[in-house]
């Protein structure tokens, strides 16, 4: 496993792409056990070690090849993020009456949304740190490593689905959004619809994994942006579908005290299971899901006091899932890079990027273009194709492009800011990286998108 590893970190590296010929790693580490990595990556790409005779430029792949791979690779993820999100952003569009019929459900899309992206996303990154350090083991054991994250991931989304329905119905009060729905009714959709969504979010996140190591994906290029994907498409129709329930007031009772009992008791559970591995990431993870509840939230309200606008062209409706996905993909999967990097050893939590996270940031710039301008473009088409009301292909284009590029610009700070900071404080980036990285860029992407199209002034 330790070659599969040397083969995963090598894609913007030169003294690793140097080392990475099969035959000759696999001799250094069976002839002297004791090498480390580190040792690894000192060792001059021209000798290699000593005793060894030096690899033949031909031998080894160029790093311009491997950069375009590298860069294809995440590319396609991103434009299937894209279109998953936009049949999302359709059914939030078709959805309307339902919106305008519900005051404050709006407000808790996003942070809807960013809740699934966070913690299977979390999920997804630390398990890519196990398949680079040769650790991951396709087993459901509940004290395997994956055992142990996914009883995690549920717990976490029952106990963070109960707080985003207390905290949505506290900021509908705290920000005059008229006659909202009751508390029991935000509990009833955000534990109902969370709990849905969150078995097709989880699923795909373990088919990633295994798929990662059947194929010889890079699990930080593909979880990231294809969980995000899952988590849009299914939470959407998940909270709409819940939403039809409210009118059932027993449904509704029953739901909320079934809530009300599990979550403390799954809490109680964790605190007595003698399982440290599960406990460290309930812990760890519930300060920063919170965090971005809030986060999550603020952009929901700046969403729901636009939805008149949104209303008047619901194309932009369309468009809002796959512009934040756009967002929070870029900077995740700049996150989960920059954790496995840390984690191997490869780059140091410094105060100003070194070459191997600046070349990760700058590419992050370069995908963001055709992203955006692509979710603007089919924004348009899609909308179009179902009869939606739209500013004009080029009025969507440019707002997408314009508050993309104030998006990318934040989200490319955010993920190695907090992700360093992670380090520096002894957290693990894996379970607050993509957290952090995604909430932040909900709000800042909404507000960006929202600037977007007031500037163009075409709402």
């Amino acid at each position: 496993m330790r070659l599969l590893t040397l083969k995963r970190i090598v894609r913007c590296d030169e003294l690793l792409l140097a080392v990475e010929q099969t035959a000759t790693v696999r001799w250094q580490l069976s002839e002297r056990p004791g090498i480390s990595m580190a040792a690894l990556r000192r060792a001059s790409p021209r000798r290699g070690l000593a005793g060894r005779p030096r690899l033949r430029r031909s031998d080894v792949r160029s790093t311009r090849q491997r950069l375009v791979e590298d860069a294809a690779e995440r590319l396609i993820a991103l434009l299937l993020l894209i279109v998953v999100a936009l049949i999302a952003g359709l059914f939030l569009g078709s959805s309307t009456e339902r919106l305008e019929d519900l005051p404050g459900l709006l407000l808790m899309v996003p942070a809807a949304i960013a809740l699934r992206g966070n913690i299977f996303g979390a999920l997804g990154s630390r398990l890519s740190t196990s398949i680079h350090a040769g650790t991951f083991r396709l087993s459901l054991r509940s004290t395997s490593v994956v055992g142990e994250n996914l009883i995690a991931s549920v717990i976490l989304t029952l106990l963070s689905s109960v707080v985003l329905a207390v905290f949505a119905k506290c900021v509908a009060i705290a920000f005059g959004i008229a006659d909202s729905i009751t508390l029991w009714q935000f509990v009833m959709i955000s534990v109902a619809g969370g709990l849905g969504a969150s078995v097709v979010v989880m699923l795909t996140a373990l088919a990633l994994a295994a798929g990662s190591v059947r194929f010889g994906w890079d699990p930080d290029n593909v979880t990231a942006p294809l969980v995000t994907a899952a988590g849009d498409v299914a939470t959407v129709p998940a909270l709409v579908i819940a939403s039809l329930l409210v009118d059932n007031a027993a449904l509704v009772a029953g739901v909320s005290v079934a809530a009300a009992v599990l979550a403390p008791a799954a809490v109680l559970w964790v605190v007595r299971a003698g399982r440290s591995g599960l406990r460290t990431i309930v812990y760890e993870s519930s300060p920063v899901l919170v965090f971005g509840i809030v986060l999550d939230l603020i952009a929901g309200v700046t969403v729901e006091r636009q939805l008149d606008s949104f209303a008047r062209h619901p194309a932009l409706l369309v468009l809002l899932p796959a512009f934040l996905a756009v967002a929070g993909a870029l900077g995740g999967t700049l996150s989960s890079r920059l954790s496995s990097r840390l984690h191997l050893g490869i780059i140091v939590p410094s105060r100003w990027p070194e070459a191997r996270a600046r070349a990760d940031l700058v590419g992050t710039l370069v995908l963001a273009v055709p992203a955006f301008g692509t979710a603007g473009l089919l924004a348009h088409v899609l909308a179009s194709w179902a009869g939606l009301s739209s500013p004009g292909v080029g009025w969507l284009v440019a707002a997408a492009m314009i508050g993309g590029a104030a998006a990318s610009l934040l989200s490319v700070a955010v993920a190695y800011y907090s992700t360093i900071a992670s380090v520096r404080v002894g957290l693990d980036p894996d379970t607050y990286g993509i957290p952090v990285v995604t909430s932040a860029l909900d709000l800042l992407g909404a507000f960006t998108l929202i600037v977007a199209v007031a500037l163009l002034g075409f709402t």
